[in-house]
């Protein structure tokens, strides 16, 4: 049981510095779509900047997973890939 406790501690701290590598590689995909004016309504538009905005803010404060999953959800509405 021990063991078991002690490699999902571990996962878990490997798998932080993961996700925050990648947090500012989705916010520059993020930042160079909204710079080619994308199609999209002013509804949307204000969500985008909103999640981009959030999911810098969760970043910032360690919490990588939740801010890859808003970056995710903007770059899906500005159709990045």
């Amino acid at each position: 049981m021990r063991v078991l406790a002690l490699a999902a501690i571990l996962a878990t701290a490997f798998a932080a510095p993961a996700f925050a590598n990648s947090c500012p590689t989705h916010m520059k995909k993020i930042d160079e779509a909204l710079a080619k004016n994308p199609q999209i309504s002013a509804q949307q538009m204000t969500e985008v900047k909103k999640l981009r905005a959030d999911g810098e803010a969760a970043h910032k404060a360690g919490k990588h997973a939740d801010s890859e999953a808003m970056l995710m959800k903007a770059e899906g509405m500005l159709g990045v890939k």
